[in-house]
């Protein structure tokens, strides 16, 4: 099968014949809807555990000396740069797909990935998968947002936006709490083994689930079908001309780069925690594998509930603005990455109610400046490219965190009498410094309205 044959294979379907019964459209509206939020909610919180197994078994890999601190930043890193590059390809070809066959493409391949990993232990094999690994799961932000956009209007973009990113919350629960507990007592390789089965099944679920456009289906589209404002994406010659034009617009637009930097740093922070944060419990607080999973799930299950929040509030209270609800929980969240890393004398309850905080908070800076916010302000023909721009900012973000936490991790690492012992004072001031740089850029753009 050559390129052309397969992006023929992904693009979205013939608009159909309009069906002129008001109660059929709405509802086949209504049963699509329910159908689409749960395909790309639990699809994307499933395949988000294809991404996240190296995050487990760092210090396995560590203490059976197959790999050091910082080759496993070289191989973490490999999967953010893949996932910035595909995230923004991918997010360029969305805006044209047929969703269904696109998400599950890359949710399939990534599972495959995954089921190859731990086969070996040759340095280049691993970075060269994990690296593929990001690129197949840089089609899961994309296919979110463009099913948004098509199945949701703009007026209430923002709550459902928020469900949505309770994916990677839910992705991370299963990943450090269950993922764990079978690494703990079937090895570092079910770290990997086990998502990728699971998401075998779960590209076949969204397959079956998830519908290409409403138009495909003789739909009227979104804006018409809720009367609301806004344009939709349209697969006509003429339609992908104006989303082509709406894709380039982005690129010159100052704000959205002001986002993609805001971005950037809480991505630095957010990965630091997902990739190292298990490693930092153990070793700087003493925790078990379990124990610090458990810690860090509880970061993970209030990140659902902080995500969800922000749509919510942002939407009925502050009238779909972003601005103010982003400085609020930035400030939550950095008083509480203040008490993880800190506090001298934290306790166990004490560390969950700060990672719990920590979780609420930085999930909604997630939602808000990973995607929405850009969103909001991009032309509507350009959602999946939007996301894919903020993207190459976040992911290559997250990648230079992974490479300088791991050497500046590895350099703090000493070995007394045949035991390791981490020094993490100066990682975890470049981890918080990189919340409040996101804090000021975010602040930069106070003034930002939603398009109309």
């Amino acid at each position: 099968m050559n390129i052309s044959t397969r992006l023929n294979y992904w693009k979205s379907g013939k608009t159909q014949p309009l069906i002129q019964n008001r109660e059929v459209v709405d509802r086949l509206y209504q049963k699509n809807r329910i159908a689409a939020l749960l395909a790309i909610t639990l699809g994307s919180g499933f395949a988000y555990t294809c991404r996240l197994g190296l995050s487990i078994v760092k210090k396995p890999l560590i203490d059976g000396d197959i790999f050091s601190a910082e080759q496993l930043g070289v191989i973490g890193s490999a999967i953010f740069y893949g996932y910035a590059a595909g995230k923004f390809f991918n997010g360029i070809l969305a805006d044209y797909a047929n969703i269904k066959k696109f998400f599950a493409t890359g949710v399939l391949i990534s599972a495959i990935i995954n089921l190859l990993m731990g086969w070996t232990s040759l340095l280049w094999v691993w970075i060269l998968l994990w690296g593929l690994n990001g690129w197949f799961q840089g089609f899961n932000a994309p296919s979110g947002i463009v099913t948004l956009s098509h199945w949701f209007s703009n007026n209430e973009r923002g709550r459902y936006y928020g469900i949505w990113a309770t994916a990677h919350g839910l992705g991370e629960g299963l990943t450090f709490i269950v993922i764990a507990a079978l690494v703990k007592y079937l090895g570092w390789q079910f770290g990997f083994w086990a998502p990728g089965v699971l998401c075998v099944f779960v590209a076949a679920g969204i397959y079956f689930t998830l519908q290409d456009r409403p138009q495909t289906l003789g739909l009227p589209s979104i804006t018409d079908w809720r009367n609301d404002r806004g344009v939709t994406i349209s697969s006509t010659a003429e339609g992908i001309e104006e989303t082509l034009k709406a894709q380039l617009i982005i690129l010159k637009m100052p704000t959205i780069w002001a986002i993609g930097l805001a971005s950037a740093m809480i991505y630095m922070t957010r990965y630091a925690i997902n990739s190292w944060g298990v490693l930092y419990l153990q070793e700087a607080r003493g925790y078990s594998l379990i124990e610090a999973g458990a810690i860090i799930g509880v970061n993970t299950i209030a990140g659902i509930g902080g995500s969800i929040a922000f749509g919510f509030i942002s939407d009925w209270f502050f009238k779909a603005r972003r601005p103010p609800v982003n400085l609020i929980y930035a400030l939550f969240e950095i008083a509480a990455l203040f008490v993880i890393f800190f506090y001298p004398m934290a306790n166990t309850r004490l560390l969950m109610g700060a990672f719990a905080v920590y979780g609420f908070t930085l999930s909604g800076l997630i939602a808000s400046l990973g995607g929405l916010f850009a969103v909001d302000i991009a032309p509507k023909k350009a959602s999946g490219a939007v996301i894919g721009f903020i993207g190459i900012f976040s992911y290559v973000a997250a990648a230079i965190q992974e490479w300088i936490s791991g050497i500046l991790i590895g350099s703090g690492t000493t070995i007394i009498d045949g035991v390791r012992h981490y020094d993490f004072n100066t990682v975890v001031i470049f981890w918080v410094g990189s919340s409040l740089l996101s804090l000021i850029f975010a602040s930069l753009l106070w003034r930002v309205q939603p398009a109309n």
